[in-house]
């Protein structure tokens, strides 16, 4: 009998030619490393990303009887968004960047004390990526600046436990990344020669930007994507209520054009005249319509691993809570894992306890309906 991950991996086939992700007799991943070290890939396996420690002014961790129960249940690797706006001098004064150093510090032992490996993710603001886009020298300098401090506080940790994240969704040209990336990256090597980096393309860090994103030359490097598709699916309810898809709400998946709850759906927006998200909800429509969905949108990942055999990772992916059918939640989140380790790739979900969290910031308690979907055997 097929396994799930293996049924993902068949249907990845009847579109594209699939990169040859071997398994040995165990079924034990054994993907492409490149000099990336096999205990790394191995932690990042199954991970989750805890937003709302670092990410912010607060520095409000979440409680340890949390934390514990996200390892127990299973997941290896936490990726650590930091607010990059707070560590970087173009922005902050220097006592907020040592208050956010001393907190990244704070988390990094906590959660190493647990168990975890961490990936330190420079997640940067709006004032950021405004001055990414309209200054480059400016931006660069303070992606050093940022990652000079970074690395004073990743150094006091096991190498093997912690790995740096350069920049979260850059928001610039494909080809004016490629550039700033590797500047970056040589930059970050010098600072901690033996951590394992971590990188991804620009819009979005989608499947489809990969095609235009070459591997750095440092052979230590783990490339990081981002899957929310269909996004008119996971973004329904959405919390911006300018937001299309804030008008959204019950919508399942797969979408199918004939599912009642769909045409009920588009028969709302319809009367409402609401065309804007009419039109969103149309297009994601014409692009789903299966079960193998996700394993198409990742296709050009799939060819992209194949022709470089560099790792690859899922590190953001989740569906919002409030307005998703349960149900169809919980498929989506199945398929997105069955893709990605049917292709040996490790995951890593949005996020702990917000409005997609693994648990209900309410009761602190994990969802096991969600740790079921994400760790369900294959």
């Amino acid at each position: 009998m097929l396994t799930r991950g293996a049924i993902a991996c068949t249907a990845v086939v009847l579109f594209a030619m699939c990169w040859s992700a071997q398994a040995d007799a165990q079924g034990r991943c054994t993907g492409p490393t490149s000099g990336v070290p096999p205990q790394t890939i191995a932690a990042l396996a199954r991970g989750v990303n805890v937003s709302n420690w670092t990410e912010n002014e607060r520095l409000q961790a979440p409680s340890l009887e949390l934390l514990r129960a996200v390892r127990s249940a299973g997941f290896t690797h936490v990726r650590l968004p930091v607010a990059g706006d707070l560590v970087m001098r173009a922005f902050s004064p220097r006592a907020t960047i040592e208050r956010q150093l001393a907190g990244v510090d704070t988390a990094l032992t906590e959660l190493i004390g647990l168990g975890f490996h961490v990936s330190v993710d420079l997640h940067p603001g709006d004032g950021f990526g405004r001055l990414h886009r309209d200054d480059p020298k400016a931006a660069m300098a303070a992606l050093t600046d940022a990652w000079s401090s970074l690395a004073t506080v990743i150094r006091k940790h096991p190498v093997e436990r912690v790995f740096a994240e350069l920049l979260n969704e850059p928001d610039i040209a494909p080809d004016r990344w490629q550039s700033e990336v590797e500047q970056l990256a040589a930059f970050v090597r010098g600072q901690l020669p033996q951590t394992t980096l971590i990188v991804g393309p620009t819009y979005w860090q989608r499947a489809d930007s990969l095609p235009q994103f070459r591997p750095l030359a440092d052979r230590n490097v783990v490339y990081a994507l981002h899957f929310y598709d269909p996004m008119v699916f996971t973004h329904q309810g959405h919390w911006d209520s300018a937001n299309p898809s804030s008008r959204i709400h019950d919508l399942p998946f797969p979408l199918v054009a004939d599912d009642p709850a769909v045409e009920r759906l588009r028969s709302e927006l319809t009367s409402r005249g609401d065309n804007e998200a009419l039109q969103e909800l149309d297009n994601a429509i014409a692009q789903a319509g299966s079960p193998s969905y996700v394993a198409r949108q990742l296709i050009p990942a799939v060819a992209w691993q194949e022709r470089y055999a560099r790792p690859l990772i899922i590190n953001e992916f989740g569906v919002f809570k409030p307005a998703a059918p349960r149900d169809s939640r919980l498929r989506w989140l199945e398929s997105v894992v069955d893709s990605a380790e049917a292709n040996c790739w490790g995951w890593t979900y949005w996020e702990l306890d917000q409005g997609f969290g693994l648990a209900d910031p309410r009761t602190g308690r994990l969802d096991a309906g969600v740790i079921g979907a994400l760790m369900h055997p294959r």
